[in-house]
């Protein structure tokens, strides 16, 4: 019976972090398309509402919450790797222009991007389901690749997506990765997201860019999604090893690290 309750406040821990996580994404998400998200009833989804608002991390209104502004300041401050990934998506869409079209993987620092684009007329391709729940300027259009939904990282793969990004180009694209080395290139844990990342680079007629925070520089991962030669430009930040930086400068990478 310990063991049971155990495993049930998990769950319900687990559930109320991911309604606080979609809640920072997406400040209009009302309960009931959160309870459609998480696969419960609004009912619970207002519990957790009354959960979070008791401990002061979010404000409720009639069929939604906002997170509180100084809730979500002081949670950047305690929390540098999230802080360092809103300043490399920050930096990367300084780089998009008005009537660009992008590819955008599965990477939670790409996916930040969205949030930074404003009076850009901009057509986003990505095969990361998460976009759905992103507020972003009414000019950025999404368009999901669709193919098998793949979780907890949302991630749509397979033949069908596959298909779907053969018949598309982009002239930027933006991926996140598990690492990136000058020996390995770009590399990733999970095998079914790797065609993928190939086809987005093939696929682009223009600048590729890869977005990885410090921890992910000079480190390898288990399988190769590019290898150095095709990507242009690595955003990283200042944490990133520098004789690793030197090294893939040397090969042709540019570095800008935020």
């Amino acid at each position: 019976l310990e063991t049971k309750m155990k495993r049930h406040k998990s769950i319900v821990d687990e559930r109320r972090n991911q309604v606080l996580e979609l809640l920072k994404i997406d400040p209009n998400l009302t309960a009931d398309k959160l309870a459609e998200k998480l696969k419960v009833s609004s009912l619970t989804i207002r519990r957790d509402f009354q959960y979070w608002e008791e401990k002061n991390k979010i404000t409720r209104y009639y069929g939604g919450a906002r997170i509180i502004q100084n809730f979500l300041e002081s949670e950047l401050d305690k929390n540098p790797l999230e802080t360092r990934k809103n300043l490399i998506a920050k930096k990367a869409s300084e780089f998009i222009e008005s009537g660009d079209t992008i590819f955008i993987n599965t990477s939670s620092t790409a996916l930040l991007m969205l949030k930074y684009l404003k009076n850009k007329r901009v057509n986003v391709i990505t095969n990361n389901a998460n976009a759905v729940f992103v507020q972003k300027d009414p000019n950025v259009r999404v368009f999901l690749t669709g193919g098998e939904l793949r979780e907890p990282k949302e991630a749509m793969v397979g033949e069908f997506a596959l298909n779907n990004l053969s018949k598309v180009s982009a002239n930027k694209s933006f991926l996140g990765c598990s690492g990136f080395s000058s020996d390995m290139g770009m590399t990733t844990v999970t095998l079914d997201e790797v065609p993928i990342n190939e086809l987005m680079i093939k696929q682009c007629v223009g600048s590729k860019f890869i977005l990885a925070d410090g921890s992910k520089v000079g480190r390898n991962s288990n399988f190769i999604s590019s290898l150095i030669d095709s990507v242009d430009v690595l955003i990283t930040d200042e944490s990133a090893n520098t004789e690793q930086c030197k090294y893939l400068k040397d090969l042709g990478v540019r570095i800008i690290k935020t």
